[in-house]
């Protein structure tokens, strides 16, 4: 029996890196995957990644959808409820950076960075509630950071928004628990990513990687394999936590 068989699960932010990821792990696993992506750029991929995950024997479409947008979520999340008729799981994995130090970072620099990273999972949360609420059951995991856990210069904007996610995510946990609804977080440290690409280079990513008890970075099939165990009933008795999949890197 597979985990999450004819489960229906709808992440944000797929068509690469993290996101990608987990979208391939839960059709491994049995899950219809509703997933979105934002740019025009990314489109071939999206297409290529829904593709790939109808091979594995699962249903799966493609949204362009834009996460910071709270009308584009409501969109969103009532088309996949007309195409796939539930939403089991939420993967809300939507994210950017904007690195600055703060007398540099411009006003709307941070306000792009909370609308993607903060807002975005106010909005998705808000919306697959209403069908979860309706079953009497659901997760709902939240792409947090280890960076929101402690802090680095150049990224204040990140940090809030990524602990900003940490005390939602407990907040929700305690609003829908007598619903059997689960609310975490995941805390990544660095992953290999388009995102982090430039920090595995030479003396810099020999530098990140000294500060990290097991000596490299995550793999994107790493930080899925922890949503995969949030998502599923193996964490049935798991609500309001977040866990650090960071390499041991906040001790």
């Amino acid at each position: 029996m597979k985990l999450l068989e004819n489960k229906v699960a709808i992440i944000t932010g797929a068509a690469r890196g993290i996101g990608e990821g987990i979208a391939l792990l839960f059709a491994e696993q049995g899950a219809h995957i509703a997933f979105t992506y934002v740019s025009e750029g990314s489109a071939d991929r999206a297409t290529q990644l829904a593709n790939r995950l109808q091979g594995m024997g699962v249903k799966a479409k493609a949204w362009k959808s834009n996460a910071g947008d709270a009308a584009q979520c409501e969109q969103l999340v009532s088309e996949v409820l007309q195409e796939f008729g539930t939403i089991d799981i939420c993967v809300n994995n939507a994210g950017i950076s904007k690195d600055n130090l703060i007398m540099r970072l411009t006003p709307d620099q941070w306000n792009e960075v909370i609308q993607v990273n903060l807002n975005s999972v106010f909005y998705m949360t808000k919306q697959v509630i209403k069908p979860m609420m309706k079953a009497r059951k659901g997760s709902i995991i939240n792409m947090s950071s280890v960076i929101g856990e402690m802090g680095n210069a150049g990224q204040s904007s990140y940090a809030a928004s990524k602990a900003g996610i940490i005390g939602f995510t407990k907040s929700v946990a305690k609003e829908l628990g007598s619903r059997n609804i689960r609310c975490n977080a995941i805390a990544p440290g660095f992953v290999e990513t388009d995102m982090t690409s430039y920090l595995k280079e030479g003396e810099a990513g020999e530098k990140y990687k000294a500060g990290i008890p097991l000596g490299r970075f995550a793999s994107a099939q790493d930080i899925a394999n922890v949503t995969l165990f949030l998502a599923s009933d193996l964490s049935s008795y798991v609500t309001g936590q977040t866990i650090s999949a960071c390499g041991g890197l906040n001790i």
